[in-house]
């Protein structure tokens, strides 16, 4: 094995007249992806289904390394990491992360690839202990496999959060996690006192099934904005509802709407589906968007999105400023936008009449 690393240049601090980022993420615990191609045969000789998202142990991350023959791509990760950095770098929207990472190597990588993307880390805290690892694997079709390893890693807990940490932002973007449950709370019922919008990604259909119960109460408190599901988590969400019309897409952001000022349901390669009030509208993905890997395809969507709802841009026009953001990152491997790909972004952006960001020196 390979490991393509990032060049450590140590924490950046930012200095003391950094305006309030637009947009914060919280990412508890830090985290870098390993990305690399494998054959899909390797998929079977691993714990879980093919195409979802599972904690593993350390060991079994070991393990699951040392079959892959191929180079690993190694950069910072993370649903959430993925979409604060595409806002930042792609469209030059002011953001921070909120978490913690370990005073090891890969903590170090992590900060480095978020500091150069312009990423506020202010409110990333620097503990004793491991880093969160990932391991992502795509098959020849550019379908993505992961196993992250999170038990021993350091993350901010719950009691740690401010109100410092989150006022005069106009987003906080999180990821639904039952391992995460009690920080995420915290987080909103502080978001909600300061008058911050709050928008969640469902994170995988193992999630959704596994912690259904608990996913309901959240959305059923009204106090999640905006929410985003791929179809296999739409699918999942429905499953216990009584009517439920299997995995039809518009039952499951109709269900969404009921709990959410926006609901967002991707379709992969067919674009998506989304409602905000009494609109509806289904925006198809791009068809020249040719997919290496779709690592990251449904958080730069969600960066695409955010960025339309902070331009002010109607609910049509955030839904296809996010599936010309969704396409840029499924054309190289790993869930970061490479700069030809973002200017492959502007040009559908252009294409499609919609105010392009500027570019990020």
């Amino acid at each position: 094995m390979v490991a393509e690393a990032l060049p450590m240049t140590g924490d950046i601090a930012p200095p003391p007249s950094t305006p309030t980022p637009v947009i914060l993420g919280l990412q508890p615990a830090a985290l870098i992806d390993h990305v690399a191609r494998v054959d899909s045969s390797l998929l079977g000789q691993i714990p879980g289904d093919r195409g979802g998202s599972i904690p593993v142990e350390f060991q079994q991350l070991e393990d699951i390394r040392s079959k892959v023959t191929s180079p690993f791509k190694t950069i910072a990760g993370g649903s959430v990491a993925n979409t604060i950095r595409g806002l930042s770098a792609g469209f030059g929207v002011s953001c921070g992360i909120i978490g913690a990472r370990g005073d090891d190597v890969q903590g170090k990588w992590f900060v480095d690839n978020m500091s150069r993307n312009g990423v506020n880390l202010s409110k990333l805290k620097c503990k004793r202990g491991h880093t969160a690892q990932c391991v992502c694997l795509v098959d020849e079709l550019g379908h993505r496999t992961m196993r992250p390893c999170l038990s021993s890693a350091v993350k901010v807990q719950a009691d740690e959060l401010t109100r410092e940490d989150i006022k005069g932002s106009e987003w906080l973007v999180l990821r639904y996690g039952i391992y995460n449950l009690k920080v995420i709370q915290a987080a909103i019922q502080i978001a909600k006192q300061e008058g911050v919008l709050v928008s969640m990604d469902l994170a995988s259909f193992e999630m959704v099934r596994d912690s259904r119960s608990l996913l309901l109460q959240l959305l059923e408190s009204r106090d999640i904005d905006l929410c985003f599901a791929n179809e296999d988590e739409a699918r999942e969400l429905l499953s216990g509802e009584q009517g439920a019309k299997g995995a039809d897409p518009e039952a499951a952001v109709e269900f969404l709407a009921k709990h959410c000022k926006w609901a967002v349901v991707t379709l992969g390669p067919n674009g998506c589906i989304a409602k905000h009030g009494e609109k509806i509208v289904r925006v198809p993905a791009i068809g020249d968007a040719r997919a290496v890997d779709a690592t990251g395809a449904g958080d730069l969507f969600a960066s695409g999105f955010l960025y339309g709802l902070v331009k002010k841009l109607t609910l049509e026009e955030c839904c296809k400023v996010g599936v010309c953001a969704g396409g840029s990152v499924i054309r190289s491997l790993g869930g970061e936008v490479t700069p030809e790909n973002w200017l492959w972004m502007r040009k559908q952006m252009e294409i499609k009449g919609l105010p392009v960001p500027p570019i990020r020196n």
